[in-house]
């Protein structure tokens, strides 16, 4: 429910922020070397990758999908979990 929340705001403010050229690429980049913004997309990113994983199982298993419900399930959130590592290391850049 998180996700839902911060991810349009984020959408706007960014948007609203370069199309009122209050944010150029150069303030950009500093300002994504702050380490609270850095977490702050994380959460964002991993929140909406488990609210996309929930949706996304019970529309399959509404779908028809009831008899590969554990299946469903591991793939879904698999992914989700995936997802987020990824974004751990891109975004938190826990590889150098």
């Amino acid at each position: 429910m998180m996700a839902a929340f911060l991810m349009p705001i984020l959408i706007i403010l960014t948007s609203m922020a370069v199309a009122a050229d209050w944010l150029t690429e150069e303030r950009f980049w500093t300002l994504l070397s702050n380490p609270l913004v850095r977490g702050y997309l994380f959460v964002v990113i991993s929140l909406s990758l488990f609210h996309w994983a929930h949706r996304f199982r019970y529309i399959l298993e509404d779908l028809g999908g009831k008899p590969l419900r554990s299946l469903i399930a591991v793939a879904c959130y698999g992914s989700a979990t995936i997802g987020t590592l990824l974004a751990a290391v891109l975004v938190l850049r826990l590889w150098p």
